[in-house]
C-alpha cells in the first residue's frame, strides 16, 4: 500500500526514487567491503544485505531467533547480529519523517497500538542527531495512536534505525530485549532468568515484584535492622 503522496507519483517517478536509494545503499556497502579488503590484518565488522522475496524480513528473522532461543542451538559461527530491514529512505530528517508516517502504520496506527522503544545507530554519518531522530520518530508513533507508550525495559515493539551514510534503514521488530538485541551469539546462551519466559511473562513478573508486599520475615528483619541502627 502506498501513501497518498506516493499514489500521486507516476510509476516511473517511484521507480527512480527507489533506484536512487538502492543505488546509494549498494555504493555504501561497496565502500565498506573495499575498506575491509584493504585492511585484512585488522578485525572489522562487515555488513551484508540479503534480499527476501515473498516473505516479510521481520517475520523471517523473528522465526530464526525464536527457534534459536528455544533450542539453544548455535547455528552460525560468524554472524553476530541479524536485523530485518523493512524500509529505506534518504537519511535526512524531513525524508525520514515523511516516510515514517506511512511506514509505522501497520504497527502503530489506531486501532493498532503497543509499547515501543527506538534504537539508533549511525555509520559514516555525522549530520544526523541521535536525539533529534528519536524525538521526531517517537512523536510520529504517538500521533498515530495516543495509546502508544514508550517502554525502555520490555517493549512490545522496537523501532530499529540504522543510518549508513546517506541511507536510513528502518524496521519494527518484536522481542528485541528477549532475543538479546537480535544477537545470534547471545540468544543461544542459557540465561536462567529468561529461558522459559516470554515477553508477557517477563512484564508480569516485573509488575508483581514492584507491588509484592514484604513477608513477615522480611518485615521482622527490617525492624531488627532499624533497632540495631
Amino acid at each position: 500500500k502506498f501513501s497518498d503522496h506516493e499514489e500521486r507519483l507516476s510509476g516511473s517517478e517511484r521507480e527512480e526514487d527507489e533506484d536512487d536509494v538502492e543505488a546509494a545503499l549498494k555504493k555504501e556497502v561497496g565502500q565498506i567491503r573495499a575498506s575491509t579488503e584493504q585492511k585484512l590484518r585488522r578485525v572489522q565488522a562487515n555488513v551484508v544485505f540479503i534480499r527476501t522475496q515473498g516473505i516479510e524480513p521481520e517475520n523471517l528473522v523473528h522465526h530464526i531467533l525464536k527457534d534459536m532461543h528455544a533450542t539453544k542451538k548455535k547455528k552460525t559461527r560468524v554472524i553476530l547480529r541479524m536485523l530485518p530491514i523493512s524500509g529505506t529512505c534518504k537519511a535526512f530528517m524531513e525524508d525520514m519523517k515523511k516516510y515514517a508516517e506511512t511506514f509505522f502504520e501497520p504497527w502503530f496506527k489506531a486501532p493498532n497500538k503497543g509499547t515501543f522503544q527506538i534504537v539508533y545507530k549511525a555509520r559514516n554519518n555525522s549530520h544526523m542527531s541521535r536525539e533529534e531522530v528519536i524525538k521526531e520518530l517517537a512523536g510520529i508513533v504517538g500521533s498515530l495512536n495516543t495509546e502508544n507508550k514508550v517502554d525502555l525495559n520490555n517493549p512490545q515493539y522496537t523501532v530499529v534505525v540504522e543510518i549508513i551514510k546517506n541511507v536510513c534503514c528502518l524496521s519494527v521488530v518484536r522481542d528485541y530485549v528477549l532475543f538479546r538485541k537480535y544477537n545470534l551469539q547471545e540468544v543461544v546462551k542459557n540465561n536462567k532468568d529468561d529461558t522459559q519466559k516470554t515477553p508477557s511473562s517477563l512484564a508480569e513478573e516485573q509488575n508483581s515484584k514492584a507491588v509484592k508486599p514484604e513477608t513477615e520475615e522480611e518485615e521482622k528483619s527490617s525492624e531488627e535492622k532499624k533497632e540495631n541502627e
